[in-house]
């Protein structure tokens, strides 16, 4: 379900983003995200508690959000405890596959929900960045206009993907550096997490 919501969210965001009431209803679905993240969290070992401590306060940022649009201070601590609960989420949802010894469905849906949720939390990261150093990403069209969390998003999954489509560049060493680990943690992952579901499925074959 968690990666269901996250994969329509992207498709959703062009149609919302634009006016107010759009913004309103992508808050309340941002929100949605965060409750199934929490329930994922405390189905897995991380400590459920924790998710939370943290979500609540998440929670209620987001809702800041939809009123005070243009609030730095506001978008700057929902970004960074956005960013921080969904890194949290992801280690649940790693760990949860490392625990296990059998490749089955859900293993599967969360190797997909894990690395959607580590590119949310990159993408939260790089709106907290742009709003404490301004300038710090650009794109080919309004290079000089603050980079709308979409566009963030779309860079996030470029980067942790390695493909590099994005137009939207880093440009001011911050937001450099965090470019550079959010690739290194792409390269971890496909190195770590999806090789060890394909020698576990592998191992499974062989025994039979």
């Amino acid at each position: 379900m968690l990666l269901a919501v996250q994969l329509l969210g992207v498709l959703a965001y062009p149609f919302m983003h634009d006016s107010a009431s759009g913004r309103t209803l992508l808050s309340l679905f941002s929100m949605t995200v965060l409750l199934l993240a929490v329930w994922a969290v405390r189905n897995t070992p991380a400590l459920g508690w924790v998710a939370i401590l943290i979500g609540v306060p998440t929670v209620a940022f987001t809702i800041l959000e939809a009123f005070y649009v243009e609030n730095g201070s506001v978008i700057l601590a929902s970004s960074l405890l956005h960013a921080t609960f969904y890194f949290y989420t992801a280690n649940g949802l790693i760990r949860y596959m490392f625990d296990d010894q059998r490749v089955t469905v859900d293993e599967l849906y969360a190797t997909g929900a894990a690395f959607t949720v580590v590119a949310w939390a990159f993408a939260y990261l790089f709106m907290a960045v742009q709003i404490v150093w301004p300038g710090s990403f650009i794109a080919a069209l309004d290079s000089d206009a603050p980079r709308t969390w979409f566009e963030l998003l779309y860079l996030s999954f470029t980067t942790l993907t390695s493909t590099g489509l994005a137009d939207v560049q880093p440009v001011r060493p911050h937001a450099r550096s965090l470019v550079m680990l959010e690739q290194v943690a792409g390269l971890m992952y496909v190195a770590l997490v999806v090789t060890r579901l394909v020698g576990l499925t592998l191992t499974r074959a062989r025994s039979r």
